[in-house]
């Protein structure tokens, strides 16, 4: 039995020391349709070292910006690897960003070669390419531009391996946020920055020795990265790529993850799936009032989750109304907290869970309220801050505290919650302001709607505008009308007058990454929704409010 509580120093020693004591244990494995493709850590090892000797040779081991720009596929681990092991720098990119973005970014970044992918957006990325950019085609891509392919370097330097020797605070990679608000962030991860906070997780997350991972979220988000990446790393784990969004079940229910991962969306969506599968909610609920023991361990058999760990769900808000859904379906959902600058600082564990709640510190992490109600960490394993942008930094980082950006509260018995962002407060004509994710959440709890957002900075009335979920979408427009307004009666008598719902604006077009409401990580651009909605949105709030009474408003 290996040991997964000796601690490695840098991400090529985890692989080099998982090559020597397990050799021929699978590490990596793709999938294309009934086929697959699977790399041991020796194998994974020996390929991406003669990627890195190659990289050492052409530029040298002095960190140049090298982008990943590909969907999840054991090459973008490989490329990876192989780019920390030159000793240089990696930026992912997003294969859904707009060719602005990914030029933003190149430029930004200075950078100077790019590994190429399957990439949605490729098409598009090309015509912005700048000229000094050259290109390495992954496995399965083929660019009559590109300077060499990956399996000529694999070919040509077998054998090889980089002198280079990784160090723990050497700078690894830098990803860039998502950016709900302005432009994406370069945010600096040294080695140590991307194993402590999943070295420190241990505790949390208890999982067992060779676990297995699905990744399906995009590889460039810090979160799929360390919590699949790295967590393989630590527990000496086996990586399944998902062949693509359409084949997720298919592929959820063939690796059975004992650790999966999904945002507030994802869960969203997989509940969504599971109501077309029995036709409505209310033939689910019978279902589990004549047997809902057989019926849950069907879901959890379909869903692949039947030999789970810990299930988690981060990176936004999760109405509770969603995981008390799922808990149903015998599927406990763990709410955890970290971001880019600092992950797993927070989260829920068996013995310490209040839903609503993402949890306690992990060990090692201290926590505070800070002014403006804003949650403060302290912990190793920090980001070095943003590139490029030391005031930035300086804001951010203060003293060793990250300051968040959220803002949260605390218990009695020290579980923390998060009430919203600092930055997404607002106020209303009347002066006050108003905290917009707990009247979100609790507008969630309605099965007719999926998406929704609360806005009103300078309304007469807050104004929520929504889409609708499946069900709402074939369900008869006055039922849900009434359903609606009866959740938006009762929201509005817990809430203070000034934040009371006055308008509710009903869309069947759902947010998507395509159209620009959603961010490549699935979280809702607030300004977008302003943008497209605010004028329209401010019209009706102020009508609400002159005719007392809320009002409704169907958009498509």
């Amino acid at each position: 039995m290996i040991d997964i509580t000796k601690d490695c120093a840098t991400v090529t020693e985890y692989v080099e020391r998982w090559a020597a004591e397990c050799p021929d244990r699978v590490w990596l494995r793709d999938r294309a349709g009934d086929e697959f493709t699977e790399w041991t850590w020796a194998q994974a090892l020996d390929e991406y070292n003669r990627v890195a000797a190659w990289l050492e040779e052409l530029i040298g081991d002095r960190g140049a910006r090298c982008a990943i720009l590909s969907k999840n596929r054991a090459h973008w681990t490989l490329a990876d690897m192989a780019i920390a092991a030159s000793g240089n720098i990696s930026i992912p990119i997003f294969t859904t960003l707009r060719p602005k973005d990914v030029s933003y970014i190149l430029d930004f970044a200075g950078v100077d070669y790019l590994f190429l992918g399957e990439s949605d957006n490729w098409e598009a990325v090309q015509g912005i390419l700048p000229e000094h950019v050259k290109v390495i085609t992954l496995p399965g891509v083929e660019w009559d531009k590109a300077i060499r392919r990956w399996e000529d370097v694999t070919e040509a330097f077998e054998g090889r391996r980089p002198t280079h020797v990784c160090q723990r605070d050497e700078l690894l990679t830098i990803p860039f946020t998502s950016g709900t608000t302005g432009t994406p962030k370069g945010v600096m991860q040294t080695h140590d920055s991307m194993l402590i906070p999943m070295i420190r997780a241990r505790n949390v997350f208890a999982m067992r020795v060779h676990p297995r991972f699905l990744s399906y979220l995009p590889l460039s988000h810090i979160a799929e990265r360390q919590l699949i990446w790295i967590q393989s790393l630590v527990y000496c784990g086996d990586v399944t790529f998902n062949e693509g969004l359409p084949h997720l079940l298919r592929d959820m229910a063939s690796t059975r993850p004992t650790y999966f991962f999904g945002a507030p969306r994802v869960w969203e969506q997989l509940q969504q799936g599971i109501l077309a599968q029995f036709g409505s909610q209310d033939k689910l609920d019978q279902a589990l009032a004549a047997n809902g023991e057989a019926v849950g361990a069907k879901i959890r058999g379909l869903l692949g989750l039947d030999d789970t760990d810990y299930l988690l769900t981060a990176a936004a808000p999760t109405p509770a109304a969603l995981i008390y859904w799922w808990e149903k379906l015998g599927i406990t959902l763990m709410e955890g907290y970290g971001q880019t600058e600092a992950m797993a600082l927070i989260a829920s564990t068996e013995e310490n869970r209040r839903v609503g709640s993402i949890g306690k510190p992990a060990g090692g992490v201290e926590v505070r309220i800070g002014e403006n109600d804003e949650l403060l960490c302290r912990a190793e394993g920090l980001a070095l801050g943003y590139y490029k942008r030391p005031d930035e930094t300086a804001e951010t980082f203060v003293n060793g505290w990250v300051h968040t950006g959220d803002k949260a509260r605390v218990d009695e018995h020290g579980f923390y919650y998060i009430t919203g962002r600092v930055k997404d407060y607002f106020k209303t004509i009347h002066a006050k302001f108003v905290a917009p994710v707990p009247i979100e959440a609790e507008f969630a709890r309605s099965h007719w709607v999926e998406q929704q957002c609360l806005l009103g900075r300078g309304f007469s009335k807050t104004v929520m505008v929504c889409v609708l979920s499946a069900g709402g979408q074939t369900a008869n427009q006055a039922e849900v009308e009434t359903d609606l307004r009866e959740l938006v009666a009762e929201i509005n008598e817990k809430v203070e007058k000034h934040a009371r719902i006055g308008v509710v604006m009903v869309s069947h077009d759902p947010w998507t990454i395509e159209n620009g409401v959603l961010t490549p990580t699935l979280k809702i651009k607030r300004e977008t929704v302003h943008d497209k909605f605010g004028g329209q949105a401010e019209a009706l709030a102020h009508e609400a409010a002159e005719q007392h009474k809320i009002l409704f408003a169907w958009l498509d």
